[in-house]
């Protein structure tokens, strides 16, 4: 039986059926992605399966006793008491179970009848016991430990809820529903307001989450790592597929490749019928087949194949960058404080022409300071920052949706932003940031905050300049779109500096990392991925310290003592260079095999048309000669295939899978 469904579900909205008769069933420890565009519905489903929304028809339905954990996108209230308080307030029957103690001690001590006190004491004895179990389950320790994973300082503990920003209180919340422990864990863009260590830590948390969850998430990691069923609100209606969200990309493209394979049979075939009616049916000795025709024909609009439409997603081609200074961007001995919080100190800096730089570390650290430092548009306590020779700076963050215009439209907003282009290309900017037809006549005032930094992000990109810096692009799109752009940028030329939890935009276009604590930045010269890899290998080696724990001596992703981390970053450092050295002479490997098999493939199929040529054999000695080489071909050639496989499954531990090896 379903733990939560929701049943043939009706739903207008502004005008349009919204949902028109969709079911989605939350099995026992289902893993479930719902995607879909942004507008298609997705936090509106999320709310009405939780019973925060009501829908015009269908029902909701739940499995007796199961509990429903669900954080939705919008920030919650700030309440009253403690950050731990607020979590451990969470805890399913507690304060029932301590109220209705309360009251059978007062019954107690109030009553004098031997038997009804015997009664009160077995009653007060099982809430004992309850509130033990209850207590147990839902200890002080296990809150205080999703917590910290969640970036929490210990002495913020005591901290009163309300002085904490929107953010940390959308953490607050977030751990208040993990240490609830539902039955059935319904998170709407849980990222948003996670830093990359807090979704590291919150990846593992719910790898070994032990129920139902239910994920809206545009990070297509994230979604992979956790979807086991995709449920994608796509425009013919709700549709459900097994597997994670690149099985899902797979299985609709071969189910609109076989629907449109369909319908093209079927109009191939109603014109030939079309053409049969209209050349016979005047004829009385074919009248009958045309009549027969004619009816298949009715039948065949019946049934006709339809075919969905592509749904519409962010989608950019930049031209080549205007070539800048070998340097791009020098920062030298930055530094800045907040009152007495000193967030840069002594900062030096370089990127180089060609940089894909992503900016990480844990909220508050300076990661969005420091990138507006570089934009210049913020002057730093101390020190400077200069720009490269023929460097054009394009800079996009969230709060840039605020200064749009409200009374322009968004034709207006993006023609302002670069005035020569014509009406068809500007409109065609605005398509493909997802405003088409009449959308792009709306007023500003009247967007969404995600239309709104849409349209500043659509502003930017279509003037990127040669050195290009972003603050959470793609906060505001939906997981196809957020990887259109990744895709997008992957072909700028430029340089590119950015702040982004998604850890799929992160790893594919980063190729250096800043990581900003303590005031400092630490460069690491490779990839995102490559640098999460190697700070979780000094994980594991860090004396058994579980992931995300505050003594784990892995940097600022992960915490730990300064000197600590200091010693391991040098030894880390150490042996990511050995790595890369065993990883390039592998690939010389690799590619050495491959020239050796191409070479010798060319040759064994060349002795093999020779062989079966009967001319061949008319000269014994030929004959002999290529039957020999034939052989020896073969056997080098099973050789090199060998080599190959042994040296490709070598470099695939390296995270660099070859062709045709899994």
């Amino acid at each position: 039986m379903a733990l939560l469904t929701a049943e043939d579900i009706h739903l207008q909205f502004r005008g349009r059926a919204l949902f028109d008769g969709a079911t989605v069933a939350v099995e026992h420890r289902d893993r479930m992605g719902i995607i879909g565009a942004n507008g298609t519905g997705k936090s509106t489903l999320m709310k009405i399966m939780v019973g925060a929304m009501s829908p015009d028809g269908g029902r909701v339905t739940r499995a007796r006793g199961i509990r429903v954990g669900y954080l939705p996108q919008e920030l919650p209230e700030a309440t009253s008491g403690t950050l731990l308080g607020s979590v451990l307030a969470t805890a399913p029957r507690v304060a029932d179970v301590s109220a209705r103690l309360s009251e059978v001690e007062a019954s107690l001590a109030a009553e004098t009848d031997p038997d009804l006190v015997l009664e009160i004491s077995d009653e007060l004895a099982d809430l004992h016991a309850e509130l033990a179990d209850l207590e147990r389950r839902y200890a002080k320790h296990r809150a205080e430990r999703i917590l910290v994973g969640l970036r929490f300082k210990d002495h913020e503990f005591d901290k009163p809820l309300s002085a904490f920003s929107g953010g940390w209180r959308m953490r607050a919340a977030l751990a208040g529903l993990l240490f609830q422990n539902p039955d059935v864990l319904l998170l709407d863009e849980p990222t948003n307001h996670l830093d990359m260590p807090s979704v590291h830590w919150l990846n593992g948390f719910l790898e070994a989450y032990p129920h139902a969850l239910v994920l809206i998430c545009h990070d297509r990691e994230f979604l992979n790592r956790h979807a086991e069923r995709v449920v994608s609100l796509e425009l013919e209606g709700v549709r459900s597929y097994r597997g994670n969200y690149d099985d899902y990309k797979v299985q609709r493209a071969l189910e609109i490749e076989l629907l449109e394979a369909r319908a093209k049979n079927e109009e191939s075939k109603r014109k030939e019928l079309e053409a049969f009616v209209e050349r016979f049916r005047a004829k009385a000795t074919k009248a009958r087949q045309a009549q027969s025709r004619l009816k298949i024909l009715e039948k065949m609009e019946e049934r006709i194949v339809v075919v969905p439409i592509a749904r519409k997603v962010v989608s950019l081609t930049f031209p080549p960058a205007a070539r800048a200074g070998d340097t791009v961007v020098d920062v030298d001995q930055v530094s800045h404080a907040y009152g007495e919080k000193r967030v840069l100190d002594n900062v030096r800096l370089a990127a180089r022409r060609g940089d894909r730089i992503a900016i990480v570390g844990l909220n508050g650290a300076g990661k969005t300071t420091l990138l507006k430092i570089v934009a210049g548009e913020l002057s730093p306590s101390a020190g400077q920052v200069k720009l490269g020779a023929n460097v054009e700076l394009s800079y996009f963050a969230q709060h840039h949706a605020d200064i749009l215009r409200k009374d322009s439209t968004i034709l207006d907003e993006v023609w302002r932003a670069k005035p020569d282009l014509s009406q068809t290309e500007a409109r065609g900017v605005c398509g493909a940031f997802l405003f088409s037809g009449d959308d792009v006549d709306k007023k500003v005032g009247v967007l969404s905050g995600g239309e709104k930094a849409r349209v500043a992000l659509a502003r930017l990109l279509i003037r990127p300049g040669n050195l290009l810096l972003l603050d959470e692009p793609t906060n505001h799109l939906d997981t196809e779109s957020a990887e259109k752009l990744t895709a997008s940028l992957e072909s700028y030329d430029g340089t590119l500096i950015f702040v982004s939890h998604n850890l799929d935009f992160a790893r594919r276009l980063s190729t250096k990392v800043w990581d900003v604590h303590d005031g400092i930045v630490e460069v690491y010269p490779g990839s995102l991925g490559e640098y999460l890899d190697h700070l979780a290998a000094l994980e594991a080696a860090d004396d058994g310290e579980p992931a995300g724990s505050d003594s784990s001596k892995t940097g600022a992703l992960v915490g730990g003592d300064k000197e600590a981390r200091k010693d391991a970053r040098q030894k880390a450092k150490q042996a990511e260079s050995e790595r890369r050295k065993q990883k390039k002479d592998l690939e010389k490997r690799v590619s050495k095999a491959e020239e050796t098999i191409a070479k010798l493939e060319a040759e064994h199929a060349s002795l093999e048309t020779a062989l079966a040529d009967p001319a061949t054999h008319a000269d014994p000695t030929k004959s002999r000669e290529k039957s020999v080489r034939f052989d020896v071909v073969r056997r080098e050639l099973e050789a090199a295939m060998a080599e190959w496989e042994k040296a490709g499954e070598a470099l695939a531990a390296f995270g660099d899978a070859v062709p045709g090896l899994g």
